[in-house]
Order: structure tokens, then sequence, then C-alpha cells
């Protein structure tokens, strides 16, 4: 495609709108938006589409339901690699005493699940199987945003090699440190936790049941989730100061899987460690805005949050249903969805409940945190009340799945 400013107003009328940003919560934008009749245009720094995935993923992700409403939605789950997901029909949270901690079941919600475990190998590529399939989209891989240009009535992008899109709508979906936020002027208010998530792949000795599980210890959570590839197969998630969780990742694998046993209080049986470990920083990061002239920020490059409660994702989907939403409404009634009022629905109804989930995260996660502070007690007769009401124990459930609101 040859340089010079290329504006495209197809589809009946439509104006059209730029997604930047190609993972799992830009893609589903892409989609969504273009099922809800605009033009879209997805730009991202990447060579191409995600293919098959092959080799395990050392990046998971637990679906809650209302994400994977939203995917079956845009017609991408189930995805074309199925045995590469596992569905988790429970949840086991403790600290001290497995026996004591909380326990939440499909079964007695009558659901015949609480999520699902994908990789995002498998997730990228359905995705990119979805995206290709839609006419209304159009591809630009390779590419990033060099400037903005937001105007009255649309918003100039220009990429790196010089092409110059005219767009009514651009939509950040580039990640917690996202470039077009910071070209847009919007600013973020960042708390680094001071630790790194350390991932791996293990074999336990005890079959994980479909179960997802997490303790709390005082260095930070671990979160054991089951994974497809094996009965006794998890993707672990264990939340370290930097120090402890980058010796950890170099240690000897036997000294690792020693500790991994030690921390799990033996009760899985002896950990096997499954080839590479990794490490990413635990920041949390909230956008001042979400929104200024044209421009408007969804999933990570909005709000990045804890990952105790595995919900970055599933949050970053309720922003893209949310936002399609509105705008499918807007675009019904052929108003432009760059309009302020719009876009300000938009921030009004996800960003104070995005913070409120941040904040939540983090005092669970510090509540955890103070051993012997004499809140352990308080602690678990609040788990023991939770387990002994259904109603309660299924509203908070409900919260956490993603369907309490709209």
């Amino acid at each position: 495609m040859s340089a010079g400013k290329i504006s495209d107003k197809s589809m009946a009328g439509q104006r059209r709108i730029a997604v930047v940003g190609a993972g799992p919560a830009g893609q589903s934008a892409a989609l969504a938006l273009a099922r809800a009749g605009y033009p879209v245009t997805l730009i991202d720094a990447g060579p191409g589409p995600a293919p098959a995935a092959q080799a395990a993923d050392l990046r998971v992700f637990a679906l809650s339901p209302a994400s994977l409403s939203l995917l079956a939605e845009l017609a991408v789950w189930p995805p074309p690699q199925p045995e590469r997901i596992s569905p988790y029909r429970r949840m086991h949270v403790w600290q001290q005493d497995p026996l004591r901690g909380l326990e939440l079941d499909a079964a007695a919600l009558g659901w015949s699940e609480l999520g699902c475990i994908v990789e995002h190998g498998v997730l990228q590529h359905a995705l990119a199987q979805g995206v290709a399939s839609t006419p209304a989209i159009q591809c630009h891989w390779q590419a990033r945003v060099q400037a903005l240009d937001q105007g009255a009535d649309e918003v100039i992008v220009q990429l790196e090699d010089g092409r110059r899109l005219s767009v009514s709508l651009l939509v950040a979906a580039d990640g917690a440190g996202s470039p077009v936020r910071g070209l847009a002027g919007l600013t973020v208010r960042r708390h680094d936790y001071g630790q790194s998530g350390l991932v791996a792949n293990v074999r336990c000795r005890q079959p994980h049941e479909g179960t997802a599980r997490q303790r709390f210890l005082p260095t930070g959570p671990l979160a054991f989730l089951p994974l497809a590839s094996g009965p006794c197969d998890c993707s672990i998630v264990w939340s370290q100061p930097h120090d402890q969780a980058r010796h950890w990742r170099q240690a000897p694998a036997a000294h690792f899987e020693q500790a991994l046993t030690a921390a799990m209080d033996g009760w899985l049986g002896p950990i096997e460690l499954l080839g590479e470990r990794a490490l990413f920083p635990l920041a949390r990061q909230l956008a001042e805005r979400y929104h200024d002239n044209r421009v408007v920020l969804i999933a990570d490059a909005a709000h990045a949050v804890h990952p105790l409660a595995g919900q970055g994702l599933n949050l970053g989907f309720l922003d893209v249903a949310a936002l399609a939403r509105i705008l499918g409404a807007a675009a019904r009634r052929d108003l432009d969805p760059g309009l302020s009022a719009l876009l300000a629905r938009y921030a009004r109804e996800r960003q104070g409940e995005n913070a409120l989930a941040a904040h939540g995260f983090d005092a669970i996660a510090g509540s955890y945190g103070l051993a012997g502070s004499g809140l352990d007690g308080l602690r678990d007769g609040v788990v023991g009340l939770l387990n002994t009401m259904p109603a309660l124990k299924r509203q908070l459930v409900m919260v956490a799945s993603g369907l309490a609101g709209r």
C-alpha cells in the first residue's frame, strides 16, 4: 500500500474505527466493533496473525463465564484447538490450613464450570481466525503508530512507514505501556508492588481434578491452574519479591521443585517442573482518563491489576463488551462513534468498576499478607461464614465471573 492519506467511510456510510494492538483484547475489540457495523482497521507491530499453537505456552488465562460468552458471540469459542483448553469446576483458596479455606463449586451453583484455562497462543490463534474471516476488518501488520493528529472530526494516525490513516475513533489496546496512550496525552497512576510473578508449567503427584487453587503466603499468592495437557499438569503463578523471584527462576530444577512442594505444604504431592520458567513485574496501573478527543483506552492500556484473581483479561473483555454495546447502539442511530458523549458513557461504566476491582484485589492480597497481625481470626471467620451461606457465596461467584452487572 502506498504512502499517503487513506480515508475509508464505507459500509453504508459508517465511520471507520482503528484498533491498535492485536492481543486478545485488541482482536476481540476489532471483531466486536465489526459485528456492530463498523469498518475496522487493526494495527499491530507483530509479524502477522497467530498460527496454530504448537509448544506449551507459559502464559495462560483463566477466562470467566462472561468472557466465554463474549468469545462465543464473536464465533471464536470453542477455539480451533479445543483439546488445549481446561475447564475448571472448583476453586480452593487458603492461607494456612487448606481444610479451612474458601471453596467454590460450579455444581453447587447449577453450572457445569466456573471458567476455562486457555493458553495465550491457543486464544490468539482462535481470534486471528475470526479476524481473517471478517471482511470488515483490514489488518496492518508490522506497523507502528508514530504520531496522532486528533481533530474535531477525525484522527489522523501516522505510521512509521509514512502511511496516514483517517479514522473516526482510535481504540488503544496496545498494552500496559501503550504508546497510543502516551501520544494522546493520557496519563496513568502506577503503584509498583515490588514483586514479580514467576510462571511455569508443572506436574503434580496428585491430580488437579479440575480445581483452580491459590495459597496466600507471606511473600505473595501462589496459584495452581489446571492444564489440559494432563490430569496432574498445572500452570503456576508465584508472586514474590523481585530478588526471591529471580533466585527461584535461576535455581536448579530440583531445588525449585522442593521449594514449590514445600510452599504448598505437600498438598499436591511432589511437584515436577516441566520446561522453562519466566518472570513478569507486578504493578497496579490505572489511567486517569479513559478517553480524549477520539482516542479511547481499553484493557491493559486502561488498567493493569494484581494477578491474584486472574481477572486482568476478563476486565479487558468487559471493556470490549461495553464499548461495542455503546457504539453498536450509536451505529443504529447513525451517530459518530468518536463523539465525546459516547466515550464518556463507556468511561462511566468501566472506569469505576475497574478501579474498584484493582483496589479490591490489593486489599485481599494485603490482608492475607499480614500474617500474625490479628486479622487471621477475623479472616477465617469471614471465610467460614461464606462457606455456610450459599446465597452469599453465589453472589461472590457472580461478581468474579463478570455476570453480576451488564
